[in-house]
């Protein structure tokens, strides 16, 4: 294959680049109101969301048997939902965490609902409704499937409390046992959404809160899946690229914010700036790469569930450490003018300073070692 072919084939294709376009045309409108809903408490993006809707973003996660573009849900789709996850995450950290969340729940209703449940997906979708998948409990607060099989509890750091329309849970019978995936539908501004407690530094935006399900029938139209199906590998551990490409933009706003600094003020040719400048544009691109290539590792399934995991666990320690070089790097370039509100720079680095805080990072970090110590292939050839 030439260099050509290559490229042709890694290229999206044109109907997946057509809302790409559609996307780009309403980043600028996205990231203009970043500013606005991040000032504001327990804000719910909902004009942005729309605008996802109408760029055909919200349709594009389903399989193309259901109208959708096959993003996360089929392997075809690997490099534009990158592209996708990448671009929102840029226009608005927040939002790219809602995003991310709405191709996951799609993803797996795809993989483990019934014909009945994919065209429910489907119309849903369709009708504008944002999907999220939260399976975050603390004490006191779990969900569970009690004997007459109605919910009780709920879960806590719901990312679009308030603004999900379909959130994908998991719940126990009587609060023991397996995980049971479950597909609740709730109405648009519910009273069960709590966001008081999300009194946080960055991510402001992501309408995050505490969601109450009590009551609820866990009918056979939400009931999802298999017991312990959420939790199936290597897509659970290695779905964390999604995350990953999200935290790819916020670098990238970033990176993008202190070059407009730079031409700004024309301290870009003084060589202790350029230096740390061309630091941060390779620290974007070891992300870009590493995020990339995680991606088509994990939608293809190009090696055994154990390789794709070590590599997705590497990838989320690369992209931490560019993320945190470019944050200190653009501090130290911009100086104090980082830290003043009325510098856009300053809301960016707060949320990607507080995304970047996912679970368990060390714990992933000696997993991909662990697995890279037990591989015979020299280090170079591990992998695909």
């Amino acid at each position: 294959m030439d260099a050509l072919t290559l490229t042709s084939a890694l290229a999206p294709p044109a109907a997946d680049e057509a809302v790409l376009s559609r996307l780009r045309a309403v980043m600028p409108a996205i990231a203009s109101r970043a500013a606005a809903l991040d000032s504001m408490d327990s804000a719910l993006p909902e004009a942005d969301v729309a605008a996802l809707a109408e760029a055909g973003l919200l349709t594009a996660p389903l399989p193309r048997a259901l109208g959708g573009r096959g993003w996360g849900s089929e392997p075809a789709g690997a490099e534009s939902v990158f592209e996708a996850l990448r671009l929102v995450g840029r226009a608005s950290l927040p939002l790219g965490r809602l995003y991310e969340g709405h191709v996951n729940a799609i993803r797996l209703v795809a993989e483990h609902g019934t014909p009945a449940q994919h065209a429910a997906a489907a119309a849903a979708a369709r009708d504008g409704r944002l999907f999220g998948v939260w399976n975050t409990e603390r004490p006191g607060i779990d969900l569970r499937i009690d004997a007459e099989g109605v919910l009780r509890g709920g879960k806590v750091l719901c990312s679009g409390a308030g603004l999900v329309e379909r959130a994908l849970v998991t719940g126990r019978h009587g609060g023991e046992g397996p995980q049971q995936m479950l597909l609740v539908p709730l109405e648009r501004g519910t009273d069960r959404a709590e966001s008081s407690e999300w009194r946080v530094t960055g991510m402001r935006a992501s309408a995050t809160g505490t969601v109450m399900m009590d009551g609820i029938p866990a009918t056979e139209e939400i009931v999802l899946g298999e017991p312990d199906a959420y939790m199936r590998q290597p897509g659970f551990s290695g779905g964390a690229w999604r995350f990953l490409a999200v935290h790819l933009g916020g670098v990238e706003a970033v990176a993008a914010a202190l070059r407009e600094h730079h031409i700004r003020t024309g301290r870009g040719a003084d060589p202790h700036q350029a230096a740390r400048f061309g630091a941060v544009l390779t620290a974007a691109e070891t992300a870009r790469l590493w995020v990339l290539n995680a991606a088509r590792m994990v939608e293809e399934e190009v090696a055994e569930p154990a390789r794709i995991i070590a590599y997705v666990d590497l990838a989320r320690g690369a992209v931490e450490r560019a993320a945190l070089d470019v944050l200190e790097l653009a501090q130290r370039s911009i100086g104090l003018q980082a830290f003043t509100r009325a510098n856009p720079v300053e809301r960016m680095m707060r949320d990607l300073a507080t995304y970047l805080r996912q679970p368990a990072p060390d714990r992933a970090l000696v997993a991909g070692a662990a697995a890279g110590l037990a591989f015979g292939e020299a280090v170079g050839d591990m992998w695909p």
